[in-house]
C-alpha cells in the first residue's frame, strides 16, 4: 500500500512540474524557425505561429501543440513528408500545409502521425497538393477533424494518394472533414474501432473505403459525384447509418465480403448503375435506407444470405432488385416489409402495408440477365403471356425476392440544402 501511494505521488508531482514549466513561444516565420523552436521547446509547451511561410519538413519529436492562424503555411521541399509527429500527445492546428514528395512507397504524407504518435489531433487545417493528405500511421486514439484535404491535380486519379489514410490506428476518429481530388477520401486498412463522423466527399475514385477493418461507424457522411460512395469489404461489424450518396458514378454503396453490418437510414439517388451492391455479405441488417433513380436499386448476388432487409424504400429504379438464383428471400420482418414505387397496391385496412405481395422479378428478366440478346422479344406476346401468367399463378415464379408486407408510403431522409422528401 505504501508504495503504491508513493508512486501515485511520485507521478502527481511529476505532472504538476511539467505542467508548470509548460510554456507559450510566440515564432515567426524564418527560415528554419519552427524546426528550431520545436527542438528548445518543452513537453506540453505551446508554440503559436505568426502568419507566414515557414520551411519543412518538421518532426514533432515531443507533446507539443503547434497553433497556426489564418495565413500560417508549412511548405515542404517536394520530397518525403512536411510534418511527421513522432510524440504522443500532439496538437497541430490552423496551419496549411503543402509540398509533400511523390512516394506511394513511403507514403509522403502532409502530415504523418506515426505509430508512436498516440492521441494526437489534427485539427481546422488544410493539406493542399500533397500525395497524401493525412496519414495515421499505427497512432491509436487519434482525431483528425474540421481539416480540408484537397489532392494532387496533377495525377490521374488512381496515382493520387488518399485524402485521409488509416492504417493499423485503432480508436482514430475522422470527423467534419472536407476532402476532394483524391483517389480515396479516407481509406481505413487493418484497423478497428474507427468513427467516420460528418465529412463531406467529392471527385474521388472512393468517398470512404474499408478493407479489413472491424467495429467501425460510419455516421452522417457526404458523398457527391465520386465514382463510388461507401465501398466496405472484407470487414465485419460495422454500422453505416444516414450517409448520403449522391450522382456517385457507379455504386452509392458497396458490400463486399462485409458481413454483420448495421446499414441503416441511407439515402443514394442517381448512382449511374448500382445504389447498393452486395457481394457474398452475410448476416447485414439492411433497414429504411432509401434507394431512389439509379439503374439498379439493389444487386443482390455471390451467397449474400441471412441479412434483414426491412422498412427501405425503392423508388423509380430501372430495376428495383437484381437477383439471380432459385431461393426464396423474404424482404420483410415482423409484418413490416419494404416500400416499392412501382408496386400497384391497395391498403383497404388503412394499415399502411399493402394487401399484396410484391415480386421484383421474374423469369424473363432472370433471362434478360442471363441472356441480354433477348431484350428484342420483350415486346411478344409470347413475353407478355409468361409475365402474365406468372403474375396470376405465382408458383410458376423461379424463386427470388417476396416482400411480404409492402409498405405504403416511404421512408423520409432529409438531405441537406434540399430538405425532405415523400
Amino acid at each position: 500500500m505504501l508504495r503504491r501511494l508513493t508512486l501515485s505521488s511520485l507521478l502527481a508531482a511529476t505532472l504538476a512540474a511539467v505542467s508548470a514549466q509548460a510554456a507559450e513561444t510566440v515564432v515567426a516565420p524564418a527560415p528554419g524557425a519552427l524546426q528550431a523552436a520545436i527542438d528548445n521547446a518543452q513537453p506540453g509547451d505551446v508554440l503559436r505561429l505568426r502568419p507566414g511561410v515557414y520551411s519543412g519538413a518538421i518532426v514533432i519529436d515531443k507533446p507539443l501543440t503547434v497553433e497556426g492562424a489564418e495565413g500560417v503555411e508549412i511548405q515542404g521541399g517536394g520530397t518525403g513528408t512536411v510534418i511527421t509527429v513522432t510524440a504522443p500527445d500532439v496538437v497541430v492546428s490552423r496551419v496549411r500545409v503543402s509540398g509533400s514528395g511523390s512516394s506511394h512507397q513511403s507514403i509522403d504524407s502532409g502530415i504523418k502521425l506515426t505509430k508512436t504518435a498516440d492521441r494526437g489531433v489534427v485539427l481546422d487545417s488544410e493539406s493542399i497538393g500533397n500525395l497524401y493528405g493525412i496519414d495515421i500511421h499505427g497512432a491509436r486514439d487519434a482525431r483528425v477533424a474540421g481539416n480540408l484535404v484537397v489532392g494532387r491535380t496533377d495525377f490521374r486519379m488512381n496515382e493520387r494518394g488518399n485524402g485521409i489514410y488509416v492504417w493499423n490506428a485503432p480508436g482514430a476518429a475522422i470527423e467534419g472533414n472536407t476532402i476532394r481530388q483524391g483517389r480515396d477520401g479516407i481509406f481505413v486498412n487493418t484497423s478497428a474501432r474507427n468513427v467516420i463522423r460528418d465529412n463531406r466527399f467529392q471527385d474521388l475514385r472512393f468517398a470512404v473505403h474499408y478493407m479489413y477493418a472491424g467495429d467501425g461507424e460510419i455516421v452522417g457522411n457526404v458523398s457527391v459525384g465520386n465514382h463510388l460512395g461507401y465501398a466496405l469489404m472484407f470487414s465485419d461489424g460495422l454500422t453505416v447509418r444516414d450517409n448520403i450518396s449522391i450522382d456517385d458514378r457507379d455504386y452509392g454503396i458497396m458490400l463486399n465480403y462485409a458481413n454483420g453490418a448495421t446499414i441503416e437510414g441511407n439515402y443514394v439517388r442517381a448512382a449511374a448503375e448500382k445504389c447498393l451492391f452486395m457481394y457474398n455479405a452475410n448476416k447485414n441488417r439492411l433497414a429504411d435506407n432509401r434507394f431512389e433513380a439509379c439503374e439498379i436499386g439493389i444487386h443482390f448476388t455471390a451467397g449474400s444470405d441471412r441479412n434483414t432487409i426491412v422498412g427501405n424504400a425503392f423508388i423509380g429504379n430501372q430495376t428495383q432488385v437484381k437477383y439471380v438464383g432459385t431461393r426464396y428471400l423474404e424482404w420483410s420482418e415482423a409484418g413490416r416489409g419494404n416500400y416499392w414505387s412501382d408496386h400497384a397496391a391497395f391498403d383497404v385496412n388503412g394499415d399502411g402495408i399493402a394487401d399484396s405481395a410484391y415480386r421484383p422479378n421474374d423469369i424473363i428478366d432472370q433471362v434478360l440477365w442471363t441472356q441480354p440478346a433477348a431484350k428484342l422479344l420483350l415486346g411478344s406476346p409470347a413475353v407478355q403471356l409468361v409475365r402474365w401468367s406468372q403474375s396470376q399463378f405465382p408458383a410458376l415464379l423461379p424463386g427470388g425476392v417476396v416482400d411480404s408486407a409492402p409498405l405504403m408510403t416511404p421512408v423520409d431522409i432529409p438531405v441537406p440544402g434540399e430538405g425532405s422528401r415523400s
